[in-house]
């Protein structure tokens, strides 16, 4: 017995070392700390942990094989994109060697199983004309599904900085989850998911332009001092001239100053001090959305919080605590 433990402990931690040792886009990923849930991710997932675990080492114990018929999309799958070329070429490797690692999946309806991970080799062994493919069958609650299949595309470094932050945004909003859960879930240290989740107030062109690549995540955190309009103009700017990150800051620094000066304002976009500057660093952590100050004269000014949508606008109610507005 002392010998399961042990394997399953060992099994634990080399899942989280392997999701934490990934390459952030935009902030180091971290460890998983003991904070927020206190027990980190294998408290999260529960046993459901070993499945991933287990997927990892390519399983053949349990195992099955299924008509590609009988599996659908998994409705929790963060992947907004698949590169066509690379699909093209996964098929044929799946044509000469097969398809190596089993797809996880979780019945939903007689005969209907749905993916949690493994889509992109879904598609590809289709494409390669496949009509059965190997599973694991695991019945798995929709929170722990929105998990894994969120952790298992981290690990394959499959998904864009948008696709990550939606992911998120997903936990937060669906399922309760607490900024400090959702950070451990994947992974990461809570500044660098707060910086993820930001990436959801760009306008959505600069969205657009940055799941395109044309330009990337330290270009996007610059172009969040803007406003919409501002940000597009900015973005269209950095793509076209193709500035560096530090040019960028410079770029929006100057249509902030611009602006201010349209204005005839006196005071400087930027907190006047750093216990302010501090305050909104913390608020649009706990948020998780951008939040500014914009002080006027004799210390009277505006809270500005951002939205996306209504369904924002109540979690971000529920997180102060606050009555929900819109049904």
């Amino acid at each position: 017995m002392k010998g399961t433990k042990t394997s399953k402990s060992t099994n634990t931690k080399s899942l989280t070392k392997s999701i934490a040792s990934k390459p952030a886009r935009g902030a180091a990923p971290k460890k998983l700390s003991k904070g927020g849930l206190g027990k980190g991710l294998d408290n999260l997932l529960g046993d459901d942990i070993d499945i991933l675990v287990d997927l990892q080492k390519k399983p053949t114990v349990g195992t099955q094989t299924l008509p590609v018929t009988a599996l659908q999309a998994g409705k929790y799958q963060p992947r907004t994109h698949m590169d066509e070329t690379a699909l093209m070429e996964l098929s044929e490797s799946i044509k000469e060697q097969g398809l190596m690692q089993p797809i996880l999946v979780r019945p939903v309806g007689k005969n209907k199983y749905e993916i949690i991970a493994g889509e992109r080799r879904f598609r590809a062994a289709k494409l390669a004309g496949l009509e059965e493919v190997p599973v694991l069958i695991k019945e798995v609650s929709d929170q722990n599904a929105a998990v894994m299949a969120l952790i298992e595309n981290m690990q394959r470094e499959d998904l864009n900085p948008l696709e990550e932050a939606k992911g998120i945004q997903r936990l937060l909003n669906e399922f309760k989850f607490s900024h400090e859960q959702a950070a451990q879930a994947i992974g990461r240290s809570r500044s660098a998911t707060s910086n993820l989740l930001r990436l959801l107030n760009l306008a959505s062109p600069v969205q657009t332009m940055l799941n395109a690549g044309d330009i990337d995540m330290g270009h996007a955190r610059a172009l969040l001092a803007l406003d919409s309009a501002q940000q597009i103009i900015a973005a269209n700017q950095v793509h076209a001239k193709q500035l560096s990150v530090r040019e960028t800051e410079k770029l929006v620094n100057k249509l902030l100053a611009g602006e201010g000066a349209k204005s005839g304002a006196k005071t400087s976009h930027k907190p006047v001090n750093r216990d302010i500057e501090r305050l909104q660093e913390n608020l649009s952590d706990y948020l998780a959305t951008k939040v500014s100050f914009k002080l006027g004269r004799k210390g009277s000014g505006q809270l500005v919080i951002d939205f996306n949508d209504s369904e924002h606008i109540n979690a971000l109610l529920e997180k102060m605590g606050l009555s929900v507005v819109f049904e």
